[in-house]
């Protein structure tokens, strides 16, 4: 049974225009990805790399492939099909994730491949990620080559600095300008519906296209060269994920009603709109989207393109910041440096460490590829192998949670056979640079792999050598420490077993706090969980307590705030009576390792260099003492 809908999470019809606020917020948030995919598309279908003749047939027969790629992978898989699948109202990779584990038990070969797959999703999804800016603010920037050509020179320096710019200001955190994101997008799709209009009713035949059997003749009668131009009709449809992944943001119902009644209109018209004019006019082969605008709004329309694709951009970045942020986690990465952007929203959050990374990747790629016809062959196979991933998750979920049978398998080897379709066909373009999306996707999953594993290790070792805690308390009894007032709180991920930190302590100072709590943090496989549900206390004797924090994967660790819950349940704390003490361990290579040596030594070094427990946990660093050990792992 699948957790409560989304839209009960966001009762977007409570209030009078509740429903329609959220659905201008989604169009500016969820849509801007997919929303600038008419800059380029039918201009790389056209004149890319594989680009297709130009003539009445194939026009039609593209634009009816573009078309039912939106009807099929669009609405039918997305926004119908997946926005059922919620995870207490949260879509998205590590929703689906934690929902297809619940079908395994946790040491099954099932739960492995899931998680698995899962994990390479994720890192599929920055290998798009760095993509996305610098294709979509390139193919706006790019408009000033059509209004005069003696320009070009400057394009490139212009969308690294948009860039730069887009990047630098993500420190200051998307709340201030996050409000005009739905009403600048809002314009956007009206002047997208309204461009595309004017040469559809100029040329009414074009509507043709929406019968599938143009898409059938086309690959039937072109072949080979129907089956390249799946790598660029695919282009229509990057961002679709963000349709799932936002879910918990705004709801079903406002997604969905802003896809049907706004988005999904005014991009079958540009669509159909742009076809019209190659139909009309084959020069417009050039770039038919700024060739559909008149030339006295050509400059104005690039200014708005500009900042359509900064608002796709935008979406992207802060979506990687979520998405590491639930990562770390679930333990599939380390500890980055994470800054709350909003006194409001705890969701508005700015990783310095991500940000200067994804841009020097995206400024790498603009640089390297130098347009954005060069970069639609790096756009599309991280988005497809995503896509083929998440219909098999969705798999799992449709027949092991939904109970569905039948229609589970209908569904599976429907989108499986599209997916796999687009896939191949991007697969295509590896050498002319898909190579770097699957490059820098596969250093990720190795590394989240070797985090994970070595995370795991680790947590052995320390359990091997770790005294049961029961026994510890009895000894106690027998030759008890000298007390000194106050409360100790130890960290550890073992509860069962006594904390190296305490046992130095015990060992170097001699004493032992009146009072002892043994802190352990756990995340579970929901994105939140209630304050009320927070804090789980077991006490013990001679003053030891045990505390459990629980967190989902989208919560904020925070454990003074955890304290004060604590207090409501019992267990009152005191903070300037308060002592922290954390373990700071040294790994030594081991020489028969149980990883490779090469694993091995890269998991050392994110260990070294992962963020501060102290400011991950939100604890004061003036109540916190630190005793180091060594673990060979």
């Amino acid at each position: 049974m699948t957790s409560a809908s989304s839209d009960t999470t966001h009762p977007a019809g409570a209030h009078p225009g509740g429903l329609m606020a959220l659905s201008v917020g989604a169009i500016g948030v969820v849509y801007g990805d997919i929303g600038t995919s008419p800059l380029y598309t039918m201009k790389e279908l056209f004149s890319g790399s594989h680009g297709v003749a130009l003539h009445h047939d194939n026009v039609l027969g593209v634009l009816s492939m573009v078309f039912w790629s939106l009807m099929l992978v669009v609405s039918f898989k997305y926004v119908l099909l997946l926005l059922r699948a919620d995870n207490r109202g949260e879509g998205g990779q590590m929703a689906l994730m934690a929902l297809a584990l619940r079908t395994a038990q946790s040491q099954s070969r099932r739960a492995w491949w899931i998680t698995v797959l899962a994990i390479f999703g994720t890192a599929l999804f920055y290998g798009d990620g760095v993509v996305t800016p610098a294709i979509s603010v390139l193919s706006a920037v790019e408009g000033l080559e059509v209004a005069a050509p003696a320009l070009h020179p400057f394009v490139i320096p212009i969308t690294v600095v948009v860039l730069v710019g887009l990047f630098l200001l993500q420190r200051r955190g998307t709340a201030s300008v996050g409000a005009m994101f739905g009403p600048v997008m809002m314009v956007w799709f009206s002047v997208l519906a309204v461009l595309g209009l004017i040469q559809v009713v100029q040329n009414p035949a074009v509507l043709a296209a929406m019968n599938p059997w143009y898409a059938l003749q086309f690959c039937m009668n072109e072949g080979t060269h129907a089956f390249f131009a799946l790598g660029a009709v695919v282009l229509a449809i990057t961002g679709a994920e963000a349709i799932y992944a936002d879910m918990g943001h705004f709801g079903a119902r406002p997604i969905r009603a802003a896809w049907f009644g706004f988005v999904l209109p005014a991009l079958v018209l540009n669509y159909f709109g742009q076809g019209a004019l190659l139909l009309s006019d084959p020069s417009a082969v050039k770039n038919p989207f700024y060739f559909l605008v008149p030339e006295v709004l050509l400059y104005p329309m690039i200014a708005l393109a500009t900042c359509a694709t900064v608002i796709a951009s935008q979406a992207v970045i802060s979506g990687a910041f979520s998405v590491t942020r639930q990562a770390m986690q679930l333990g599939l990465l380390p500890r980055f440096v994470v800054s709350h952007t909003s006194s409001e929203s705890a969701g508005q959050i700015y990783m310095p460490g991500v940000n200067w990374m994804m841009l020097v990747v995206v400024i790498g790629l603009v640089l390297g590829f130098r347009s954005s016809g060069n970069l639609a062959s790096a756009y599309g196979i991280a988005v497809t192998g995503t896509a083929v991933i998440c219909t098999m998750l969705a798999f799992v979920v449709m027949r092991n949670i939904w109970g569905w049978r039948t229609g589970a398998y209908v569904f599976l080897i429907g989108m499986i056979a599209i997916d796999i379709a687009f896939f191949a066909s991007c697969a295509t373009k590896v050498m002319d640079g898909g190579w770097f999306p699957l490059v820098l996707a596969a250093l990720i999953f190795i590394g989240m792999l070797t985090w994970r594993r070595g995370r795991q290790l680790l947590g052995e070792r320390m359990k091997a050598d770790t005294m049961p805690l029961d026994l510890f308390i009895k000894s106690l009894f027998h030759s008890p420490p000298h007390h000194v007032p106050g409360t100790a709180i130890f960290m550890t991920t073992n509860p069962e077993g006594v904390p190296r930190a305490l046992l130095h302590n015990l060992l170097h100072n001699k004493v032992l706090h009146e009072r002892v709590v043994l802190l352990t943090v756990v995340t579970h496989d929901v994105p939140f969980v209630p304050e009320s549900e927070r804090v789980v206390i077991e006490s013990m004797d001679y003053g030891f307590h045990k505390l459990y924090l629980h967190y989902g994967f989208k919560d904020e660790p925070n454990v003074p705030r955890a304290l004060e819950l604590a207090g409501e349940k019992g267990l009152a704390f005191e903070m300037m009576d308060t002592t922290f003490f954390l373990g700071r361990e040294t790994l030594i290579p081991k020489i028969k390792p149980e990883m490779a040596m090469w694993r091995e030594k890269l998991f050392i070094v994110l260990y070294r260099n992962a963020g501060s427990a102290v400011d991950y946990f939100k604890i004061p660093v003036n109540r916190v003492v630190e005793f180091g050990t060594q673990v060979e792992l």
